[in-house]
C-alpha cells in the first residue's frame, strides 16, 4: 500500500511515520511518500520519517518530492495536512478578529473562515490531481482543518473523500485510562459537526460507562477539556474543547489579548523540532512533538486507514455526509460521528436525536459552514460578509463588516479575486 501525505513537511508528519511503523502489523505499508513546496524542511522530515522507519524495522520505504505527480502516482490513500500561508498565516488568523473583541481562533470564527477560505481552493486543487494521478479507488482522507468544510468542498465536486480529526481519539484515550482498559474497547457516542461535538457515552462491552466518569471523576473530565465540570453535568456529555470559544467567548478573548497566540507558541516548538529532526543521531519521535499537537493522530489514521481498505472494519469516529443522521441538517451536510466503517466506506451509526440546547447551535453553525464554502469557492466581499454575519461568534452587522476587511486585507496574497 502507498500513502500519499500532500503537507509532508508538516513537523507533525513523524508523529503519522512513528505510528505506521508501530501499528505496521494493523497496516502494510509498502511507501510512505511525503509531498511539500518546500525543499529544505522537505528534506529534513523525510530523512528523519526513513529512520524512523528503520529504526523500528518496517520494510517500507518513504519518499519525498516537492512534484506532486510523482509523489501521488499510483498512491492508495491520498491524506492531505496543508496548513496554506503556514505559521505565518495561523498567526494572522489568531490576531486580526481580536482587534473587534473576537475570539482569534484558526479554524472557527473569523480566523476560520480566512483559514477555509486559503484552503478549500488548493485543496480541490490536490484532489483533482489526486484523481488523475492516484490508484482508481484511492481515498482521500482529509485532516486539513477546518476538516468539515474542506471535507465537504471535496464531496461535493465528487471526489471518495472523508475528514479526520483527532479529538474524538484523544478522549476515547483519556476515557479508557480512566476506566483501566484498552483503549480499543471504548466506542464512543460522539456526534455534531466538527470541533463542535459532544461525546454522549462510552460503551464498554455494551454498558455506557461515561455515567459513571461523569459521576466520580468529573474533574478530571473537565480538565481535559479546558471547561468547568457543572456544564458536563449540565450536558450529561463531554464537550469537545472547542466549545469554550462558545460558552465563554468574553472570558477567552479577554484571557488572551495580551498573551503569545497558539500560533507563536508552535512556531517556537517547531524551530526546535527541525533542529532535532535534523540531527541524524535521532531515530525516534521526540517527547517535544506532544506538544505540537495532533496527538494521536497517527492511531487515529492508521484505525482509519485500515477500516476504509477492508483490513479491519469497524467503529471509528469520521466527517461524512449528513444523509438524514440530524433531520434538523439538509442531507449534503458534513457531520462529525461515530461510523461503521469498511472497505465500501463510513456509514453514520444511528443516534439519539440532538436536544435543543445542542441542536441548535449545530443547526447554527452548520448553517455557516455552507456559506463559508461558498465564499472559499466562489469569492466576493459579500459572501465573506454573509458568512461571518452567520456564524454565532460574530453575528452583529457592525463586527462581520470589520472583519470582512480585515480578513481579505490579511489574506489578499492568498485570494487571488481580492487583487
Amino acid at each position: 500500500m502507498k500513502i500519499a501525505v500532500v503537507g509532508g513537511g508538516s513537523t507533525y508528519t513523524p508523529e503519522l511515520a512513528d505510528g505506521l511503523a508501530r501499528l505496521r502489523g494493523v497496516l502494510p505499508v509498502t511507501e510512505l511518500a511525503l509531498v511539500d513546496t518546500a525543499p529544505d524542511r522537505l528534506g529534513v522530515i523525510g530523512r528523519f520519517a526513513a529512520r524512523l522507519f528503520a529504526a523500528q524495522g518496517h520494510p517500507g520505504r518513504v519518499t519525498w518530492t516537492t512534484v506532486a505527480d510523482e509523489g501521488l502516482d499510483a498512491a492508495d490513500v491520498v491524506l492531505i495536512q496543508l496548513r496554506v500561508g503556514g505559521t505565518r498565516a495561523r498567526i494572522s488568523d489568531e490576531t486580526f478578529p481580536m482587534e473587534c473583541a473576537c475570539v482569534g481562533q484558526e479554524t472557527t470564527g473569523a480566523g476560520g473562515l480566512a483559514m477555509a477560505m486559503r484552503t478549500v481552493p488548493v485543496a480541490l486543487q490536490v484532489a483533482e490531481l489526486a484523481s488523475r494521478r492516484a490508484a482508481p479507488d484511492a481515498w482521500i482522507i482529509d485532516f486539513t482543518n477546518p476538516v468539515g468544510i474542506v471535507t465537504r468542498a471535496l464531496l461535493d465536486a465528487g471526489h471518495r473523500a472523508v475528514g479526520l480529526c483527532n479529538v474524538a481519539i484523544q478522549l476515547q484515550r483519556r476515557f479508557a485510562h480512566l476506566l483501566g482498559v484498552v483503549p480499543e474497547e471504548v466506542v464512543l457516542d460522539h456526534a455534531g459537526l466538527n470541533h463542535l461535538t459532544w461525546t454522549r457515552q462510552a460503551v464498554v462491552a455494551g454498558d455506557d460507562r461515561l455515567p459513571e466518569l461523569l459521576r466520580e471523576q468529573p474533574e478530571a473530565l473537565a480538565a481535559e477539556v479546558g471547561l468547568p465540570p457543572e456544564l458536563l453535568t449540565f450536558f450529561g456529555a463531554v464537550p469537545s474543547s472547542y466549545l469554550r470559544y462558545f460558552y465563554f467567548h468574553d472570558a477567552v478573548v479577554e484571557a488572551e489579548r495580551d498573551v503569545p497566540t497558539r500560533g507563536e507558541q508552535v512556531a517556537a516548538i517547531e524551530r526546535s523540532l527541525l533542529d532535532i529532526y535534523a540531527d541524524p543521531e535521532v531515530s525516534t519521535k521526540p517527547e517535544l512533538l506532544n506538544r505540537r499537537g495532533g496527538a494521536y493522530y497517527s492511531e487515529a489514521a492508521v484505525g482509519l486507514i485500515a477500516a476504509l481498505t477492508g483490513d479491519a472494519p469497524g467503529p471509528h469516529v469520521a466527517n461524512v455526509r449528513n444523509r438524514g443522521t440530524f433531520p434538523q441538517l439538509p442531507e449534503e451536510s458534513v457531520i462529525e460521528v461515530t461510523c461503521d466503517i469498511d472497505g465500501t466506506g463510513a456509514s453514520p451509526r444511528r443516534l439519539r436525536p440532538l436536544p435543543p440546547e445542542i441542536s441548535g447551535l449545530v443547526s447554527h453553525v452548520a448553517g455557516y459552514e455552507e456559506l463559508a464554502l461558498a465564499a472559499a469557492t466562489r469569492g466576493g466581499r459579500e459572501r465573506v460578509y454573509r458568512a461571518l454575519l452567520a456564524h454565532p461568534l460574530v453575528g452583529q452587522h457592525h463586527l462581520a463588516d470589520a472583519l470582512t476587511d480585515r480578513l481579505l486585507a490579511a489574506n489578499a496574497d492568498y485570494l487571488g479575486w481580492v487583487r
